[in-house]
């Protein structure tokens, strides 16, 4: 499996297709398989990049106090040993608030942003919700903050038709989980995560995009991007919660897709 080191860690990534490139940046879990179902479609028109962060996946799990920052120039370094000067990016959660320190910081290295299900910064909403999902985690370990964190990312039908996948899926997560303390640093660099104030300086063609039930990073938060950035265009999908790529993908492939394709001509 491809690795490049960026330095002081190793990075796992994987390529597909031919054309401009386009960074799949994913969320706190951090494992560039999160887009399964977006490389096969987007990878007809773009070189599509996607990569386990370091501290996640099959990455560098780096003991260091992490950031929003540093997660951001992780993926500037991956760019650079990758011989991209400029690309696409579609953040998710997490990586939206990638994607907004490189809007910001290093706007030459961008052609267009897509902010997915994230949010601008400090509030007390996201604070309650991720305090109280590493504490799950540091008291009652890897097992127990899964299963209570399923909950709050797929819609409630989804999670009731799904019981014996879900109970797999956190099987193989939890074989292949970080140490603990690197995941809770995580949470604590998004929980710090500060840019509202700076969203006027984004001047990149961006799409926010979130499902309507999403209830990790809601609506309003995408309101607020939207109204925000300079020209932002938003979509409200119908469903599929803060799994929306996942669970209602053609729907999030064909808003997203339009407008990357949109700004590729």
């Amino acid at each position: 499996m491809p690795r490049l080191s960026i330095g002081d860690a190793e990075l796992h990534y994987e390529e597909a297709g031919q054309g401009p490139p386009l960074m799949l940046v994913t969320g706190l879990n951090g494992v560039g398989a999160f887009w399964v179902k977006q490389v096969p479609d987007f990878s007809r028109d773009f070189r599509v990049v996607t990569h386990d962060h370091r501290g996640t996946g099959q990455s560098t799990h780096s003991r260091i106090t992490y950031s929003v920052e540093q997660m951001a120039d992780d993926v500037l370094r991956l760019m650079d040993r990758l011989g991209i000067e400029r690309a696409h990016l579609a953040g998710h959660s997490t990586g939206g608030a990638i994607g907004q320190v490189i809007a910001q910081d290093h706007p030459d290295r961008l052609l267009s942003l897509v902010l997915s299900a994230t949010w601008p910064g400090r509030d007390p909403y996201f604070r309650r919700l991720f305090e109280m999902r590493k504490q799950i985690l540091l008291t009652s370990g890897v097992e127990a903050y899964q299963g209570s964190s399923i909950l709050v990312l797929a819609p409630p039908q989804w999670v009731s038709a799904n019981d014996a996948a879900i109970t797999e899926m956190h099987r193989q997560q939890a074989a292949a989980a970080a140490p603990v303390e690197v995941t809770a640093s995580r949470i604590d660099a998004i929980v710090a995560f500060e840019r509202r104030a700076r969203l006027g300086e984004i001047r990149t063609p961006t799409l926010v995009v979130v499902a309507a039930d999403d209830m990790v990073t809601p609506r309003f938060y995408s309101d607020e991007l939207a109204e925000r950035i300079p020209s932002a265009k938003l979509a409200v999908l119908d469903g599929g919660g803060h799994f929306a790529p996942q669970l209602t993908s053609d729907a999030y492939n064909r808003a997203v897709g339009a407008f990357l394709r949109a700004q590729r001509a």
